[in-house]
């Protein structure tokens, strides 16, 4: 459960501005260190598919349309990256516990190693920013970036496919 908005909380646009800027700094900082672990991997994936293999470690048996939700990409997107990562053995479809039409992904151990060796790269990014953000940043960021996320940080699965 989140906590209440604080309606004595007033920020100008500059302030908002500053934040969306700082933002898009470090989403592109991110992305920089995940495009030169792709590249370094050479499997000629991009971007989407070192996210997907991300989140299938963290919520393993995500189908298209979960990871469709997740990502914000169209389900024919998701689709073709879970089929780009089973084609490179990174990825293993299942027949879905309910329904066997619905097929799961999970990593295989290729798979995790990809995503393992990419990720490092990011927690060596947070490691450093929140040892200089403190105890009260790490818990301020966190509180933030989910409050952005919405949604997307509790698991359609796990709210009974609900949004």
């Amino acid at each position: 459960m989140s906590a209440p908005a604080d309606a004595r909380l007033i920020l100008r646009d500059e302030e908002l501005d500053a934040g969306l800027e700082l933002l898009l700094l470090a989403e592109a900082a991110l992305w920089a260190a995940v495009d030169q672990g792709l590249a370094e991997e050479d499997l000629g994936l991009g971007r989407s598919h070192w996210r997907a293999a991300f989140l299938l470690r963290r919520r393993p048996g995500v189908g298209v349309q979960e990871l469709a939700h997740l990502t914000s990409l169209s389900k024919q997107a998701a689709s073709r990256i879970l089929v780009d990562l089973a084609a490179k053995g990174l990825v293993e479809k299942q027949a879905g516990d309910v329904d066997g039409r619905r097929r799961s992904a999970v990593l295989t151990a290729r798979g995790e190693a990809f995503e393992t060796q990419i990720t490092e790269r990011l927690r060596g990014q947070l490691v450093r920013a929140y040892r200089m953000a403190g105890l009260d940043g790490v818990a301020g960021a966190r509180a933030i970036l989910a409050a952005m996320a919405g949604g997307r940080t509790r698991s359609r699965a796990a709210s009974g496919g609900l949004p």
